[in-house]
């Protein structure tokens, strides 16, 4: 039995001042937001706890940033936590929902129930996450130099607000590597052995507004994604959808330890490691659900389907210019440790995949993207 479901209430705002005048905020939220953000919210704060992503150090979410973040807010009473802004933003601000999340890193064991006792209102200022639809946290453990995924219905948010006012001035690095972020999200969560039927009419949906926004963009210039953006932080919320109901695969699951390391940002280090893998699916089981996702990417893409994977990478490649692992720094020898914490600790994703790979077969995709 498959199940579909979609949690968080989905509210569409024209405008910030319609977002603070439905959701009225008071000095008993909690405001997690970047300063970059902070313009748009001048003088309609009403009192809230603001704190700023950017107090607690840069790149991605990390244990270390939320065991700072617990010692600052100790004090504060707060009973609903309002996330402002990217995949940082929105994966620690869920824990902050929580009711206990100290020690941290004993919330990701396990040893530490998941119990949220804070409503929880996600507001995405990129178009890449998909967080606000879903139950899950990344964080980079530093201690283990890897990221982990700790997914639990508690995680939920209560809204999902989209304002694509907020995106206006997204600079164009990010606005590639999330709304990427958000492609191979479709990607991947329509071929997961979780997917149900309707959940891959979200992952598609997903794929076809990025790649026609991506198409217009290469045809009109980058500031032409001005004129769509609105398309894309909606494609970001369906590729979440299906995401949040089928997960995500090997795509994932191996740049954990790759993005971990070398701190590269989450879609980012994914796009290293998307083409690679989906040739290897291709290569494994062409007959299978791929044969129908490579159908509709062809026919948005205007290619045969043989060559839907070249055509795709010279698509991504105009969009943001792909670069191995080792432009990062990796090195061979990251090839065997990667490899086997993709294979040993990142079941709860490698379980998504459309086929199963093993450790010597996920050897050979990290060795065939790092120079």
């Amino acid at each position: 039995m498959k199940t579909f479901k979609i949690v968080p209430k989905i509210v569409e705002c024209d405008s910030v001042s319609d977002f603070c005048a439905d959701f009225s905020l008071n000095e008993n939220d909690l405001v997690f937001m970047s300063k970059s953000t902070e313009k748009y919210f001048s003088g309609k704060m009403n009192g809230a706890h603001v704190i700023f992503r950017g107090d607690y150090g840069s790149g991605e979410p990390t244990d270390e940033m939320v065991e700072k973040i617990y010692g600052d807010i100790s004090g504060i009473s707060y009973d609903r936590v309002v996330a402002i802004g990217g995949g940082t933003i929105v994966d620690v601000a869920k824990l902050l929902s929580l009711k206990s999340f100290h020690p941290v890193i004993d919330l990701y064991d396990k040893k530490i129930p998941a119990k949220r006792d804070k409503k929880l209102v996600i507001v995405p200022t990129t178009c890449g996450t998909g967080s606000e639809v879903t139950n899950i946290s990344i964080l980079e453990l530093v201690s283990r130099k890897t990221k982990m995924g700790l997914a639990d219905d508690e995680l939920f948010p209560d809204y999902a607000v989209l304002i694509p006012e907020l995106l206006t001035d997204l600079p164009y690095k990010f606005f590639a590597t999330s709304s990427i972020d958000a492609l191979v999200h479709a990607a991947e969560s329509f071929l997961s052995p979780k997917a149900t039927s309707m959940s891959r009419e979200f992952s598609l949906k997903a794929a076809e507004m990025i790649l026609n926004g991506y198409l217009k963009i290469i045809r009109n210039g980058k500031d032409s994604r001005f004129e769509v953006m609105r398309d894309f932080l909606l494609a970001s919320t369906y590729a979440g959808i299906g995401f949040g109901n089928a997960g995500t695969g090997y795509v994932h699951a191996m740049s954990y330890s790759f993005g971990g390391k070398y701190h590269v940002p989450h879609g980012e280090s994914n796009y290293v490691l998307f083409m690679a893998v989906f040739r290897e699916y291709q290569k494994i089981a062409p007959n299978g659900l791929i044969s129908q996702l490579n159908k509709k990417l062809s026919e948005i893409l205007e290619c045969e389907e043989s060559f839907v994977y070249e055509k795709l990478g010279e698509v991504l490649n105009q969009i943001l210019p792909l670069k191995p692992m080792s432009a990062y720094g990796a090195v061979e020898g990251d090839i065997v440790p990667f490899a086997s914490n993709t294979v040993n600790l990142q079941t709860r994703l490698t379980q998504n995949g459309y086929v199963q790979f093993d450790e010597n077969q996920v050897r050979g995709i990290y060795r065939s993207v790092l120079n």
